[in-house]
């Protein structure tokens, strides 16, 4: 197949809507409720923090944003320290940054790519302010320990579950017997995208969820350039236009009411893509640890470095055969833009450097259809043969 017949070309993640969706959108432009206010925004807010376990859902503009949101309601001092992985998109630092504070980062753990939680205790210090969990391409960070140390030190929990909709960690903090609770449950507040590649996508969106009232009430001020109840276009603050569209907000709510047949759809693809690669000699795939349950919002993979190839030899390789793929996050402390800042500089994190070197993703989206994933494997096994 010649590398430019996008005719057959497998996109690496396409989303799957359907006439519901577009029921509701057509309700927004019948109506006129086409901005920043209607039903379908309450309604969105409402179902995905029940959903994620929850009582306040505060939709905004994408996931980048709702970072920015929850980060500003901590309230951080100059030099108040953040604690996160560097494996993640840099909207993690720049949420902190933007609020004034510093991040300070924690290598992955070679097996979930998530945070290594080990490490993160010798990293508090008495600026330390809050920990921020990223669970990376569906499968969940190991919480209980980041809970114990929160409570331990008194820190806040940022939990970014952009990634993990639906997913699950099985919990024995404060509990009488472990039970399962969903990404986004955890912590202070919880972040979301709805990037059109998510399970649950808008197009662009995000949203913050919390427990605390206070905080919420904070956060919707925040999105909304802090216009105050009573005398709109009075500021006591300053904030920012991070709000979500009803017309986007129809099209979640669409999929949350999916919401079950999306995770066992996505479940069903990883492990139908663990079935047949698991004997493809030099990849490391996706694991699922004992306490987590997954939902593969991509499926990764990592090449042995005995195979001579790396992440861009091997995306080539696929891209001939019409497959799109995608490579894995460069860390935070490889990213020139944050050295020139001052950043760290001299750090070094020999997993994420791996990771970043050695892995990419294939296609994983809930268009992905059962004849497209057999191909994408007999590709891969035909290129490591």
């Amino acid at each position: 197949m010649k590398k430019n017949d996008s005719k057959n070309r497998i996109s690496v993640n396409e989303p799957l809507l359907g006439d519901q969706e577009l029921a509701y959108v057509a309700e927004c432009v019948r109506t006129g409720w086409i901005s920043s206010s209607g039903k379908f925004i309450e309604e969105f807010e409402r179902q995905w923090a029940g959903y994620c376990g929850r009582r306040y859902g505060i939709a905004v503009s994408n996931g980048s944003t709702a970072l920015q949101v929850a980060v500003a309601g901590l309230h951080l001092e100059p030099g108040d320290e953040v604690i996160m992985p560097t494996f993640t998109i840099i909207s993690c630092v720049t949420a902190v940054l933007n609020n004034g504070g510093i991040p300070v980062l924690v290598d992955s753990d070679p097996r979930t790519w998530c945070a290594d939680v080990a490490q993160v205790e010798a990293k508090i210090t008495s600026r330390t302010r809050a920990l921020m969990p990223v669970h990376i391409y569906g499968h969940p960070v190991e919480m209980d320990p980041l809970l114990e140390l929160a409570r331990k030190h008194r820190l806040a929990i940022i939990e970014d579950a952009a990634e993990a909709h639906g997913a699950e960690y099985l919990s024995a903090v404060e509990v009488e017997q472990p039970v399962w609770r969903r990404c986004g449950s955890f912590g202070l507040a919880s972040t979301f995208s709805f990037y059109a590649n998510k399970l649950v996508t808008t197009g662009e969106g995000g949203m913050v969820v919390t427990d605390d009232l206070q905080f919420a009430e904070e956060a919707r001020s925040q999105r909304n350039l802090c216009f105050l109840p009573g005398r709109r276009f009075y500021h006591e603050k300053l904030g920012f236009n991070f709000r979500l569209t009803n017309m986007q907000a129809a099209i979640g709510v669409a999929q949350i009411q999916r919401m079950g047949d999306i995770v066992v759809s996505k479940r069903r693809m990883g492990q139908e893509y663990n079935r047949r690669l698991k004997h493809v000699k030099g990849l490391q795939l996706p694991v699922q640890e004992s306490w987590a349950r997954s939902v593969y919002w991509m499926y990764g993979v990592v090449i042995a470095e005995e195979t001579g190839m790396d992440a861009v030899k091997f995306a080539d390789s696929l891209a001939e055969h019409g497959i799109e793929t995608r490579p894995f996050f460069l860390g935070m402390h490889e990213q020139p833009a944050l050295h020139s800042c001052g950043l760290f500089v001299d750090e070094h994190y020999p997993v994420a450097e791996r990771l970043a070197r050695q892995g990419l993703y294939l296609p994983s989206g809930l268009a992905l259809t059962a004849d497209q994933l057999e191909r994408v494997c007999d590709v891969v096994n035909e290129v490591m043969s």
